[in-house]
């Protein structure tokens, strides 16, 4: 078993993608199939963006056995208002700073769940955010 906590700082876009790069390096190194190395990286990496673009800052982490691969966040910050319409594509709550730099379409969320085998979120206002998903190695 593998386990690696990423600490994630909000707002900090010139680190942003390196957690989520570290995550896709290691799983080559074991061997893991194209497709799953694809969809673990694409939620590593909108899970790692949410975290600086959306949080007070929070902790990204990644572990593999022989039977999944689990990515989870948990995060201080201001919660999500209504998780349903977050969960809609095209919804973003971004401000100008991460949409001047190209991030903040509202992909986030729904491609996570999209690439992930199980996907749980939760979230409470004022206190943050906390989401896992779960990759099957197959």
């Amino acid at each position: 078993m593998m386990h690696t906590d990423y600490p994630i700082a909000a707002g900090d876009y010139t680190r942003a993608g390196e957690a989520s790069a570290d995550i896709k390096r290691r799983l080559r190194q074991l061997g893991v199939s194209t497709e799953l190395l694809r969809r673990v990286a694409v939620a590593s990496y909108e899970l790692e963006l949410n975290l600086v673009i959306h949080s007070h800052g929070g902790n990204l982490m990644f572990e593999i056995d022989s039977e999944c691969v689990r990515l989870s966040s948990s995060d201080r910050g201001p919660g999500i208002p209504d998780v349903s319409e977050a969960m809609r594509e095209g919804y973003s709550t971004a401000n100008e700073e991460a949409r001047s730099l190209g991030f903040g379409a509202g992909m986030g969320l729904p491609n996570m769940k999209r690439n992930a085998d199980v996907f749980q979120i939760e979230s409470e206002l004022g206190r943050g955010t906390d989401i896992n998903m779960l990759f099957e190695l197959q």
